[in-house]
């Protein structure tokens, strides 16, 4: 579904991204993982086109996102959910508003197919009851969940996630978690940067391991955390895991 062959990205001097070539197929939920500044969100903008690689290409569903029109590209990106650290709800739209939105502004669905829609996947999250709300009067852990309702209004093949829970409070994480594992039961495939241990353990199929730019090992959860290959990720795995 997709597939990265020999990304590279620059910010002027600096190779955030260095040769990757990766593929994800359909159903599978991906786990990236790794230090910070390992460049881990820039390599999941770029699955999506927010980011354009230096050099490289990236391929959704065989077609290449790399020198497409602004249109092309967002034709694309529709079909590709993104959910980010800080949410980016619309702090004057109501939780159903900022659901509904995206679906009628860029997919020319109707009001009330939209809001239909919107109902349902708010009941989805648990947050049925918050549609009449503002995000200010929501919690970190609901405005996430909103977040994620809002992106699967779009119907996505695939959902991305960039730190979902970072910027929550402990007590918040696990909310958020359970939607995301109730996405996974479901099929949906998902690329999910994270820090949370737990989660990639239990849910991925793949980890991938990033560390100093590049994707340094990759392997199914049971394996990688019981016995990790590569020194940089033993190094990693001995700090976070003690």
């Amino acid at each position: 579904m997709i597939e990265v062959k020999d990304l590279q990205k620059k910010f002027k001097d600096n190779i955030v991204l260095k040769n990757i070539s990766e593929h994800v197929n359909q159903g599978q939920v991906i786990c990236v993982i790794g230090p910070s500044g390992a460049g881990k969100s820039t390599f999941l903008r770029c699955l999506n086109g927010l980011e354009q690689p230096t050099s490289g290409q990236v391929l959704f569903e065989g077609q290449e996102l790399v020198g497409l029109s602004d249109k092309a590209l967002d034709h694309i990106r529709q079909k590709m959910g993104m959910v980010f650290q800080g949410f980016n709800l619309f702090p004057n739209m109501s939780v159903l508003k900022n659901i509904m939105i995206a679906p009628i502004k860029v997919k020319g669905t109707n009001e009330e197919q939209a809001k239909s829609t919107a109902m349902k996947l708010l009941k989805q999250v648990g947050l049925a009851d918050k549609a009449d709300q503002y995000p200010d009067q929501l919690s970190g852990g609901q405005k996430q969940r909103v977040a994620i309702a809002r992106a699967l209004a779009m119907d996505p093949q695939v959902m991305l996630f960039d730190e979902p829970t970072s910027a929550l409070d402990p007590e918040m994480v696990d909310e958020v978690l359970k939607v995301m594992r109730d996405l996974a039961a479901s099929g949906m495939t998902m690329v999910v940067v994270t820090h949370e241990m737990g989660f990639a353990k239990e849910v991925a199929d793949q980890i991938w391991f990033m560390a100093d730019g590049y994707i340094q090992e990759t392997g199914k959860p049971e394996d990688f955390f019981a016995h990790p290959t590569s020194p940089r990720a033993q190094e990693f795995l001995k700090k976070i895991l003690k």
